[in-house]
């Protein structure tokens, strides 16, 4: 085979999509952009061109951004409240891609065992919790539709090693101790915040929200996208 040739019957054996699969996906990622708010008294985003193409003699575009590892959909690492937790580039990359399912919760100002028994996900490794509580994300929430800490062991005894949230934290915005993080934590569950779910069914997916490899930090902002998952075959299409 050609080097950079396709070849169809190979990519379908390794689970490639090969009929337009990337249009399939949704991405459920903030867009970044100057202005997007930041968790307040954090690192505001910026982007600014610094070369132009054609001008003083520069052959390309070249541009920077500046932005807290906490900008926009991102995930956490344990060391982001546990000095002696994992860094981002420790993190087992395989947490953030795969089997996910959504639910929804709406009208609850927290989200515990009480809410969460009303849903199927037994044996689902990587739940998004939909509230469409934060819809207005040109501005930061008032208010935080936050975890208690008796969701993390009924989410780790149905299996759950990421929980999705909409908002930009699990804890209240006012919250200093972090109790819903370190519950997580204490029962090996990973955080995924921010993620943009307002036309996403509730169902199953593939999810894909894959972190850089930022060695030593504390998050790191992701690019996640789902794929609905075939009901009967389990398969991404």
């Amino acid at each position: 085979m050609r080097i950079g040739s396709r070849d169809p019957t190979r990519e379908a054996a390794w689970g490639v999509p090969t009929g337009g699969g990337m249009k399939d996906l949704v991405d459920i990622t903030q867009p970044l952009r100057n202005g997007v708010p930041p968790w307040p008294g954090d690192t505001e985003f910026s982007f600014e061109p610094t070369s132009k193409l054609g001008e003083d003699g520069s052959v390309v575009n070249v541009g920077k951004f500046v932005a807290s590892c906490h900008t926009g959909t991102h995930i956490d690492a344990p060391y982001h409240y546990d000095d002696d937790g994992k860094r981002v580039h420790e993190l087992d990359l395989a947490l953030y891609a795969g089997m996910a399912k959504v639910i929804e919760v709406s009208g609850a100002g927290s989200i515990g065992e009480s809410e969460l028994r009303e849903h199927e996900f037994d044996g689902v490794p990587r739940l998004l919790v939909k509230t469409g509580a934060w819809t207005e994300r040109s501005e930061f929430p008032e208010t935080i539709v936050y975890f208690r800490t008796d969701a993390a062991p009924f989410l780790a005894s149905r299996g759950v090693r990421l929980l999705g949230t909409e908002m930009p934290s699990v804890d209240p915005i006012q919250s200093k101790d972090l109790p819903a993080h370190h519950a997580l934590h204490d029962h090996n569950i990973h955080i995924l915040e921010g993620v943009v779910l307002d036309e996403i069914e509730p169902g199953d997916y593939e999810l894909i929200a894959l972190p850089l490899p930022l060695r030593d930090a504390d998050g790191s902002p992701v690019r996640a996208a789902l794929r609905r998952k075939d009901r009967e075959s389990g398969a991404a299409h």
